[in-house]
């Protein structure tokens, strides 16, 4: 079966290719794509659809998103999380190891996949434990997990805060070219903190986390990376002085990677308003000035990726004091508007911003996707980059609704998601 997809805007940020054309695809693989396709027309016999001009782009790709299943499927399922995804114009996503139980074995590895393969509308990587349990002791055995299908080793949601072990990780997984991910923030100097430390805290009476729980953390572990070479990833840098000793350190050399959230670029701690505990996030949400140097530090090429850190919350959870309440907020369906944002903005090219969630991604884990070429699986997104919307909780697809964006209006969404040529998602 042939589909293509005639009168777009084919933009590809891993080769530089903005130009008007068409992909044809065949057998779920892109078969040929360009400017040079059916200038007279598609042939007969070829489905075709008429893209409008809107941007076709290659799928999203999301490093960071936590799912309920298994263990906790009244928060979210594979298959809610991979419709929100969807509609987002997200075609890989990868998910974290904090689940009941913790993905830190072959057999659960294979248990995800399995529910993905069974329930899933878009692709589905993961990120396995890297220390059993998540307790932070004991290194998992990187090579079973990654001969299951894991991609990456991480605690997720919490930190690697023993040097040694993580020294071990780093040297271990060189012999597999593995990636360790961690989050970025010491216990000790979090404590039992719920926003950013400042005057806002201060005035509002919450306890605090400094920018330096996060700080502290990379530079310690960026001196491990230049002992073992390992590759590490940050999975979610906040603040300005993160983006400053990472962009010294990919000065010097070192394979330090690092992402941000689009909530962190899109808000900043007086969003938290009068408590809403929508914006409770890990790492918390900065001041203006960390909001500016991290858009700095993503359009000079500092930051690498952009992930939604997509982390639903049931009712139950948010309902509650600031200080009691659940950090998270759902991001799957807004990653791309916020990100489009920024472009209106002028803050930042759209090929520039595509890269962040489309090849970029791609290249740190290794996957094929995030890409336009012949032979490729045929993973796209078109986005109509006028469209206005307005986010309503009640309408995203996630199982959670606890959306950091509700009421905001942006311009800009997928309307259309293909997997594998297999179209997911239609507006």
């Amino acid at each position: 079966m042939s589909t293509a997809y005639i009168n777009a805007r084919l933009v590809d940020p891993a080769s530089g290719l903005d130009t008007k054309g068409a992909v044809l695809v065949e057998n779920g693989h892109i078969l040929d794509f360009g400017s040079h396709l059916f200038a007279q027309g598609a042939p007969a016999g070829v489905e075709t659809i008429d893209c409008g001009g809107h941007v076709l782009a290659p799928g999203l790709i999301d490093m960071r998103v936590f799912t309920g299943e298994p263990g906790e499927e009244h928060r979210e399922t594979l298959a809610t999380a991979s419709g929100a995804a969807a509609a987002g114009g997200v075609t890989t996503m990868v998910v974290m190891p904090n689940t009941n139980p913790v993905v830190d074995d072959a057999a659960i590895v294979d248990f995800v996949m399995r529910r993905a393969r069974d329930t899933a509308s878009v692709n589905i990587e993961i990120m396995a434990a890297l220390t059993k349990g998540l307790e932070g002791s004991e290194m998992t055995e990187f090579g079973l997990l990654k001969d299951a299908g894991a991609i990456a080793y991480t605690d997720g949601i919490r930190p690697v805060m023993d040097a040694q072990l993580l020294r071990r990780a780093l040297t271990y997984s060189k012999l597999f070219d593995g990636l360790i991910v961690q989050h970025a923030e010491d216990p000790s100097l979090a404590a039992s903190g719920v926003m950013n430390e400042g005057e806002l805290s201060t005035r509002l009476g919450l306890a605090s986390i400094p920018a330096e729980a996060e700080t502290i953390i990379v530079e310690r572990d960026l001196r491990l990376v230049a002992l073992t070479g390992g590759r590490y990833h940050v999975s979610q840098v906040s603040c300005a002085e993160t983006v400053d000793v990472i962009r010294q350190a990919k000065a010097e050399g070192l394979p330090v990677t690092c992402g941000v959230s689009a909530d962190h670029l899109s808000l900043n701690e007086t969003d938290i308003g009068e408590y809403r505990t929508f914006f409770k996030l890990s790492p918390p949400l900065r001041d203006e000035s960390d909001r500016q140097a991290l858009l700095a530090g993503l359009i000079d090429g500092t930051i690498d990726v952009v992930v939604s850190g997509h982390n639903p919350q049931d009712t139950d959870a948010k309902r509650r004091p600031f200080a009691e309440a659940a950090y998270g907020a759902v991001g799957l369906e807004t990653l791309l508007p916020v990100l489009l944002e920024r472009v209106h903005n002028d803050e930042i090219s759209l090929t520039d911003a595509l890269a962040t969630i489309t090849s970029k991604p791609a290249d740190i884990l290794g996957l094929p996707s995030g890409h336009l070429k012949s032979g490729a699986a045929a993973d796209m997104v078109l986005i109509d980059l006028g469209k206005p919307w307005v986010v309503e909780a009640d309408a995203l697809r996630s199982k959670s609704k606890n959306t950091a964006h509700e009421d905001r209006r942006f311009q800009g969404r997928a309307m259309r998601t293909i997997v594998a040529g297999k179209s997911v998602f239609e507006a």
